[in-house]
């Protein structure tokens, strides 16, 4: 990791998200250009816990293939590694299995044999408990100080990785790397780093490239981007020709799911561009300078989903006048109703710990909050009814009870019913368990590789690894 850099290092970083759709002739392009790599983050925490609850990618398993083919035919003629991370949406066990089954399909088809790297970053709860018991874990806001029952709660828990995992499976020669949960920054960053670039404009590189074309002015326009670093900075450009980057464009994302557009906290360091200059070098292409990493006691960030309560919902579209003259105080009279209805309808011992709630699309479903006096009243709305309960039986109970109030809830007591457009039938929908993040904390590390294995594949002896190894 200590070398001098001789040459501008570059790297394709093909889409936001693998699956996203990889584009043919932008690899071309970058391949062109004389890309040293091909690097890409292949999920994040955006979609939920569900997903690493129950080891699945919400990406289309065909999206997956069909952007890895397009890769690995671009490794199979110009000899470029492919750096993936965050494999199968939440880069635990089993999403990396998922995406590590697709390759080995994919190198079949294309009768190719790379050298792949699994890198494991998920965590057993013994592990955990012990880390914690050790005053190394600590939480991250608005969690709270961890204990046992919240680490067995969990159905996998994860360590985010950093760049040091991906530069030892570069040293050892891997063509592929499929790697578990990773910071979106170090799967790009950690080539240049392995090549000798400096860390600062490597970190903040894969930092500007981690969504692909969404750096550019039109992030609609193309897929990816092309990266070079060199000893001084490092350039953006989209990989098509039809699109450009700006000083705008570039500097902006750094306010991307970052509360700070200066500081960049990754493990083992701080990205700082307070001193960052962004310059136009033509009408597609921005060099930034200026860019410096700050070391710091490593840390990785861990991630830990668990399956909780169960839910029904149900949905109807409304455009009674009455109730548009009046939606906070029809929301609060109907739920209170509700309340009433399911009290009647089942006995309190069956019924337990309950929740309904009302999300009114149209008005404030995603806030919560009353909108601000004089807010103009919608054409229509629609109201989306949820349940909660401890098993999906008692989740949908609380539906039908409700069914009928939900349907046909006047908003002025006393005038005949009105008859809300529900959209299914039947109309009440299980919707299974409810998922959430009990794991937000960093745990401290004095080896970057103390929660990490690498499994090497070996062609002929499918989905089994020549070697595991903590490094």
């Amino acid at each position: 990791m200590n070398r001098n850099l001789k040459d501008a290092i570059r790297i394709i970083v093909p889409c936001g998200s693998l699956g996203a759709g990889v584009r043919e002739d932008e690899i071309a392009y970058g391949l062109e250009q004389g890309a040293q790599a091909i690097a890409t983050d292949a999920g994040s925490t955006d979609s939920g816990a569900a997903y690493l609850a129950l080891g699945i990618s919400k990406n289309n398993r065909g999206a997956v293939k069909r952007d890895l083919t397009i890769l690995m035919q671009a490794h199979a003629d110009s000899g470029v590694p492919i750096i993936v991370g965050t494999s199968g949406q939440a880069g635990g066990d089993l999403n990396l299995a998922w995406t590590r089954d697709i390759v080995l399909e994919v190198a079949g088809e294309l009768n190719i044999t790379p050298r792949i790297a699994l890198i494991h970053c998920e965590q057993d709860k013994a592990t955990i408990k012990r880390l914690n018991a050790e005053g190394r874990i600590t939480p991250l806001p608005p969690s709270q100080s961890l204990d046992d029952a919240t680490i067995d709660s969990c159905e996998h828990i994860v360590a985010a990785l950093g760049v040091e995992p991906f530069v030892a499976a570069l040293e050892d020669g891997a063509d592929i790397i499929l790697a578990g949960r990773a910071t979106d920054t170090a799967v790009i960053a950690a080539f240049p780093i392995w090549k000798g670039a400096p860390w600062g404009p490597s970190w903040h590189a894969g930092k500007i490239a981690e969504c692909g074309v969404q750096c550019a002015d039109n992030p609609t326009a193309g897929s990816g981007v092309l990266l070079t670093i060199d000893n001084d900075g490092f350039e953006v450009e989209p990989l098509s020709l039809n699109n450009r980057c700006t000083a705008k464009s570039v500097s902006g994302h750094m306010l991307y799911e970052n509360s700070d557009p200066f500081r960049l906290i990754e493990p083992g360091g701080v990205l700082d561009v307070k001193d960052a200059e962004y310059q136009m070098l033509d009408e597609r292409v921005v060099r930034v300078t200026g860019s410096r990493w700050d070391p710091k006691p490593y840390t990785m960030k861990l991630e830990g989903a668990a399956a909780g309560l169960y839910q029904t919902l149900m949905l109807v579209g409304v455009q009674d006048p009455d109730v548009l003259a009046n939606i906070d105080g029809f929301h609060d009279r109907l739920l209170e109703a509700l309340y009433v209805r399911t009290r009647q309808c089942i006995p309190a011992q069956e019924l337990g710990e309950f929740h309904i709630s009302l999300r009114i699309y149209g008005w404030n479903a995603v806030t919560g909050l009353k909108p601000p006096a004089g807010t103009a009243t919608p054409p229509e709305l629609g109201i989306l009814f949820v349940s909660t309960a401890a098993t999906q039986e008692l989740a949908n109970s609380i539906a039908q009870a409700c069914n009928p109030y939900f349907f046909h809830y006047p908003s002025i007591m006393g005038k005949e019913l009105p008859s809300y457009g529900f959209a299914f039938s039947p109309a009440d929908i299980p919707r299974g368990q409810v998922y959430e993040f009990k794991l937000n904390h960093v745990v401290k590390l004095d080896d970057p590789f103390e929660l990490v294995s690498t499994e090497w594949l070996t062609f002929g002896r499918k989905n089994k690894s020549e070697e595991k190894s903590n490094a």
